[in-house]
């Protein structure tokens, strides 16, 4: 199962100004357009209430009692179903309202008379001297607009005031093609703003977080060695961090230190007993000092081998530690070359560059193991070569001596082993490889090779350039 990748911090500051921005422009967006229509809509009636004042001061009551309408001059009245209507008209007895003799606008034609709900009416009734604005269906279910006012026209003298009731409607396309007009246009500037706005805030975070982009550069310098601790200037915010972690880049280095010299002081306690007692079994040959010196030099044998591998473990703890791999290889093919004249040595240096995560004595030594072992069991040739991965290399070395069975091959690595005791050495090669590898978290794979003989894998980390 693949890893989940880790939350960006980048990916979130910006997800989350961006969703309060798109958060903030469509309300502003809905507000903008909602206050337009609001304000359309108000121009529409103020409008429509000043076309109820002209019919209201232009309107007259006869000797008889009868109504008369007032001469209309706007143009768009004249015109059948244009849009622009009027009317004038009564609240009879049946509770509806009836216009009167020539009470109506020619665009109104053959039309029914201007719609007013029983709602509208009442309104009407409960306010003597207030306006009424409500939408309605005109002629061919035209959406309209319409105002409406009851007033008390004076009627002869002495006689009662007549009360009418004056409307004035107009078609409401032009307030929806004015508001969806501006919808889109608020809509597009408000999607421009928003992208700068993202923008902007991308650039932000990316330039407000380059010193911790700058910071994470060099502790993995740091860690590769190609710096020895943090040298940038950060933000204050960022400053006291940067000191933490040259402190502790700086303690990890004193512990290290001090780990290396109780190693040196250990093999120093330890060697000179060794030698004093290999003197002493030297300066009086016999049984006993054949099994006293037998012992010793197993003994120097395994003390060299752990303090080996604690220099390694203490070593491998280390920040910063790199060994470019060809110029080992080289000077090892130069050695074994010598020695081995007889037999060929195909050692491949490998790419320039490539670097192990780790010093040059631990390198020299497990490649020197190998090659050396590989030399000394081969009957002609012994060929090396290195294969790169992202985070590590392995060194192949194959042989085509005699092999190893597979049951053997973990006996091998194991302190001291020796499957032929004529043959030179220790039993110590291996297992020290082995141990080494370890301890910087590599490892090393006994296998048949395809030239008859062994072939040894050793994983080790690679460090990064």
């Amino acid at each position: 199962m693949t890893p989940k990748a880790p939350p960006s911090l980048v990916r979130r500051l910006i997800a989350l100004a961006a969703g309060w921005c798109l958060l903030l422009l469509i309300a502003t967006g809905l507000v903008l357009t909602a206050s337009f229509h609001s304000a359309a809509i108000d121009r529409f009636d103020h409008a429509l209430s000043d076309d109820m004042d002209d019919l209201y001061a232009g309107a007259s009551v006869g000797p008889d009692g009868d109504v008369f309408a007032p001469p209309i001059t706007d143009v768009r009245a004249t015109r059948v179903y244009s849009g622009k209507y009027w009317e004038i008209a009564e609240l009879k007895s049946d509770g509806k309202l009836h216009s009167i003799q020539g009470g109506r606008s020619r665009s109104l034609w053959d039309a029914d008379d201007l719609p007013a709900s029983p709602s509208v009416i009442k309104d009407l009734i409960a306010k003597p001297n207030g306006r009424v604005f409500y939408d309605g269906a005109g002629p061919h279910d035209q959406l309209l607009r319409i105002a409406a006012m009851r007033r008390v026209l004076a009627g002869p003298k002495g006689a009662t005031g007549v009360p009418v009731i004056f409307m004035a409607a107009e078609d409401r396309k032009p307030i929806e093609d004015d508001s969806r007009r501006f919808s889109v246009t608020t809509t597009v500037a408000l999607l421009i703003v928003g992208i700068g706005l993202i923008a902007g805030v991308v650039l932000q975070v990316r330039v407000g977080l380059s010193p911790l982009f700058s910071m994470g550069r060099e502790l993995a310098s740091v860690r590769t060695g190609r710096l020895d601790r943090l040298e940038g200037v950060y933000p204050s915010e960022l400053q006291p961090l940067a000191d933490e972690l040259n402190a502790l880049v700086e303690h990890n280095r004193e512990v290290v230190e001090r780990q290396r010299t109780h190693v040196g002081n250990l093999a120093h306690a330890l060697k000179t007993p060794l030698s004093a007692m290999l003197m002493e079994a030297s300066a009086h040959p016999g049984q006993l000092a054949d099994v006293v010196e037998r012992q010793a030099e197993i003994m120097r044998g395994h003390v060299d081998h752990h303090l080996r591998r604690a220099r390694a473990a203490a070593r491998s703890q280390s920040l910063g530690e790199r060994t470019l791999i060809a110029p080992v290889l080289e000077e090892l093919a130069r050695m074994l070359e010598k020695v081995y004249r007889a037999k060929d040595l195909d050692i491949d240096p490998g790419v320039d560059g490539l670097a192990f995560a780790g010093e040059r004595q631990d390198l020299l030594e497990m490649a020197g193991n190998l090659l050396e072992n590989a030399c000394k069991w081969s009957r002609a040739e012994v060929r090396a070569s290195l294969e790169v991965e992202s985070e590590t290399f392995t060194l192949v070395v194959e042989d085509d001596g005699p092999g190893l069975p597979a049951d053997k091959r973990a006996e091998v690595l194991r302190r001291g082993a020796r499957l032929d005791e004529s043959a030179p050495g220790s039993g110590l090669g291996l297992a020290i490889v082995d141990d080494l590898s370890r301890a910087y978290g590599g490892a090393l794979t006994l296998e048949d090779s395809p030239l008859g003989g062994l072939k040894a894998s050793l994983v080790l980390p690679r460090s990064k350039a």
